[in-house]
């Protein structure tokens, strides 16, 4: 039997039609390089990355950088147990809404880049699924990739991640031997036009790390 999809319609029906365009740029307006993006993701490009990431498999659901919720939306619109979601949110602001927003979910206010700092007790657990929206381009190349082993260091057997840019060539360069790299077309209907890239592990570093 396939799994139970919870119902999360009144959920959504309490979220209504927040927009976050307006929070976005009062934020946008202090902090223009750290929010790393001119406008809200858009529901189709949200719901893209949602429809790549491995959320079918059993187990909790890691979002970092969830801001101010379009990607947890679309996570309780594919059905995902908010249970199951946990996201990580720096700015104390957004994760003080994301809180009100959905309190169904998990909201830790912290750094995605320390996971064992911020996650505390549960730095052990492993996740089905890793949902990124963190800026990262203006790290070192290495950085980035080191970062991205961690990560997966932390997913389940056939877990991945996926994260919204709007580079045109992957912002976090596959490793031979831990993970590759692939993605979505171009969604247009976004500002700007933007990917969701698919990080997959590659098998020997699942076997070494199972």
């Amino acid at each position: 039997m396939g799994r139970v999809m919870p119902d999360n319609s009144h959920i959504l029906a309490r979220d209504g039609k927040n927009g976050d365009f307006g929070p976005f740029f009062a934020n946008w307006i202090r902090h223009p390089i750290a929010m790393g993006a001119v406008a809200p993701s858009s529901k189709a490009y949200c719901r893209k990355m949602v429809d790549k990431a491995s959320t079918e498999l059993d187990g909790p659901i890691l979002e970092l950088g969830p801001g101010l919720g379009a990607v947890t939306r679309a996570l309780l619109e594919k059905g995902v147990d908010p249970a199951r979601i946990t996201s990580i949110e720096y700015e104390p602001k957004f994760a003080d809404a994301l809180k009100r927003r959905f309190p169904e979910i998990t909201v830790i206010q912290g750094n995605g880049f320390d996971l064992d700092a911020t996650l505390g007790e549960r730095r052990d657990e492993k996740f089905a699924a890793i949902l990124f929206a963190i800026p990262i381009v203006s790290e070192k190349a290495e950085w980035r990739q080191t970062l991205f082993r961690d990560y997966f260091s932390r997913l389940r057997s056939g877990g991945n991640i996926t994260q919204l840019s709007y580079m045109w060539t992957p912002p976090v360069p596959a490793v031979p031997g831990v993970f590759s790299v692939s993605s979505t077309d171009i969604v247009w209907n976004n500002i700007p036009p933007a990917r969701v890239w698919i990080y997959e592990p590659d098998l020997a570093f699942s076997e070494i790390d199972a």
